[in-house]
């Protein structure tokens, strides 16, 4: 991912934090490298706890990382609809939302 997708503020932590940022974007990678699941996968469960913790950074992270990892959007979407009976329809509408404005009016 390019330094230009990244918000504003990642950017800031990263040129003045940079082996903070550095040792958090490995232990990333190391986690996704443990199991078996795919990178897809993976970005798609890791969207699934932004989107009930709230966190709309993390959810247009994980859109766009789940995105190039080639999940479609309609993966995406019903990702975040699966979330329902667990975070409610507030929460998944929030999380949908998030999403739709990275994939920027694509349908599910």
């Amino acid at each position: 991912m390019s330094e230009a997708t990244f918000p504003g503020w990642y950017n800031f932590i990263k040129e003045n934090h940079g082996k903070f940022i550095s040792a958090l974007e490995q232990l990333g990678e190391a986690v996704r490298q443990e199991g078996p699941l795919d990178e897809k996968t993976s970005h798609l469960i890791q969207l699934a706890a932004a989107a009930a913790i709230r966190s709309e950074g993390s959810v247009h992270s994980h859109v766009r990382r789940a995105l190039k990892a080639g999940a479609k959007p309609e993966e995406i979407y019903h990702a975040l609809i699966l979330l329902t009976s667990t975070i409610g329809f507030p929460n998944t509408s929030a999380a949908m939302s998030w999403a739709y404005d990275v994939l920027g009016g694509e349908k599910g």
